[in-house]
């Protein structure tokens, strides 16, 4: 960000100059520092995400931004599906990217594992480029020494917030399905162990579940399978009040499928969303990404869980995290280029607010990630409160 902080401030440098030489034309001022604004708000943001198959979510999110500032503004980037044997394919990407000095601001949703690999690569030919992780999966504090802004759901909290919802909810287990890939992740594996000391402090039983690595050999169709066949079998054994969850984006359909037909919980998707598996699970038609949109998605929802007579056993957070991500780092990289906010640090207010405002005026707060006693400022963990599926969400 260094080059980008310093264009920042030339300009207004300028802007100051112009002003003071021309301050018996107030006509001549004011065409300047607009000209000055134009040019610290010109520059694209690319956007690089997963595709349809890997997280709908975070493919739509870049869409949003194409359709609302343009595709000369908005450049979206897709990560090969399998990322995890593609990684000079993704060093490739970024570079590309990289080339392109219009591009001012990289968004990464999400930053899967090869992400600092190919960020590297990037940094070695531009360091005047506003880099935002959003759900890395590769080591806290690696992370943060790449990118100017980490944006992720609180993890951590949600190993205490998961295990009460299950309990509020009527749930005696949780079960918890995972693979080792994903349990590398540091703060994934530490939810884990945050999640299961929490059940046992609230009297739940918690169960450590294997499922297939989407990125295996048996792919997403063979983690899907999976997750139907097993559902079941973890109902028969422990009851209908098992509470079920599941750390992958493409586990997340079978799982709300099976949970809804053996009646048992779900408490919230991997990546809280009205959106997240709950559509394509239940058979819902779900058309754009606003207000109304997401209020019609919630209300269908609730109708069909309600045919079930399974109210208060389905829940998850009031709007797409990982829409709201791509949003919120979208508009505050404008609000950098514009000069609104200082490139100099995190202006976390402004950013909260960006929040606020996409979740409807609902609060949401961030902390920083803490290892030990060293506290990242600019990785921001996201916590709001959970949407309980009732009969008040039925429109």
């Amino acid at each position: 960000m260094g080059k980008l902080k310093k264009f920042v401030s030339i300009l207004l440098v300028l802007g100051m100059i112009f002003s003071l030489s021309a301050c018996g034309n107030s006509e001549e001022t004011e065409r300047q520092e607009t000209q000055a604004s134009s040019e610290v708000s010109e520059g694209k943001i690319a956007i690089v995400t997963n595709t349809l198959s890997q997280n709908e979510e975070e493919y739509r999110s870049a869409e949003l931004m194409a359709e609302k500032y343009g595709e000369d503004k908005i450049m979206h980037v897709l990560w090969p599906d399998n990322f995890m044997t593609e990684q000079e394919q993704m060093i490739s990407l970024i570079t590309k990217i990289g080339s392109d000095p219009e591009v001012k601001a990289l968004i990464i949703n999400q930053a899967v594992p090869g992400t600092n690999a190919a960020v590297d690569k990037l940094l070695e030919i531009r360091d005047d480029i506003f880099i935002v992780y959003c759900t890395p999966q590769e080591n806290p504090p690696d992370v943060a020494a790449r990118a100017d802004l980490i944006l992720v759901s609180d993890e951590l909290g949600m190993g205490t917030t998961i295990p009460e919802q299950a309990k509020a909810m009527g749930a005696k287990t949780l079960v918890h399905y995972s693979f080792p890939r994903h349990m590398s992740v540091v703060t994934l594996s530490a939810r884990r162990d945050i999640m299961s000391k929490k059940c046992n402090e609230i009297g739940i039983e918690f169960v450590d579940a294997t499922a297939p690595d989407p990125t295996g050999d048996a792919g997403v169709p063979g983690a899907q399978q999976f997750i139907l066949e097993d559902v079941p079998k973890m109902v028969e054994r422990y009851g209908k009040d098992t509470a079920f969850f599941s750390t992958n984006c493409a586990m997340q359909t079978p799982l709300i499928k099976a949970v809804y037909d053996s009646g048992a919980i779900y408490p919230q998707p991997c990546c809280p969303s009205p959106y997240h598996g709950f559509p394509s699970a239940l058979g819902i038609e779900s058309a754009g990404y606003t207000v109304d949109a997401m209020a019609n998605v919630i209300s269908e929802t609730a109708k069909k869980i309600d045919e079930k007579d399974m109210l208060g056993r389905f829940s998850t957070w009031p709007v797409p995290v990982a829409i709201m991500n791509t949003v919120v780092a979208t508009e505050y990289a404008n609000k950098l280029f514009s000069g609104e906010v200082s490139g100099d640090e995190l202006d976390i207010k402004a950013l909260e607010e960006l929040m606020t405002e996409y979740n409807n005026g609902m609060t949401v707060t961030t902390s920083p990630y803490m290892e030990g006693s060293t506290e990242y400022p600019t990785y921001r963990m996201i916590m709001m409160d959970f949407l309980t599926y009732d009969k008040d969400d039925i429109l």
